[in-house]
């Protein structure tokens, strides 16, 4: 049973894709994230916003995917085109795009 080892993939994926939005609906003023840390700036509400999401949508997988063997291809593929856009997301000229 892989389930549990795929929902930690998955969510790495989903974290990485939760980084990118954050920042994007924050530089589009859709959503104020504010600074936790002063000297560390806005990046540190957006960083733990993103970490809240992530840490919220492993264990939810985890639950519901623990005891279940789950097609890791799948996974793979999904882990890597969400961590690229998350990446891509957080580049200053895709904000400016919006």
């Amino acid at each position: 049973m892989n389930g549990g080892a795929m929902a930690a993939f998955l969510s790495a994926g989903i974290g990485a894709f939760a980084v990118g939005l954050v920042v994007l609906v924050n530089e589009a003023g859709i959503v104020a994230v504010p600074s936790l840390y002063a000297p560390a700036g806005g990046v540190s509400g957006r960083t733990t916003a993103a970490a809240a999401i992530w840490l919220a949508v492993w264990v939810m997988l985890h639950y519901r995917w623990r005891g279940r063997e789950i097609n890791p291809r799948r996974i793979e593929i999904w882990t890597l085109i969400l961590t690229g856009l998350g990446v891509l997301a957080t580049f200053p000229p895709i904000w400016q795009l919006l």
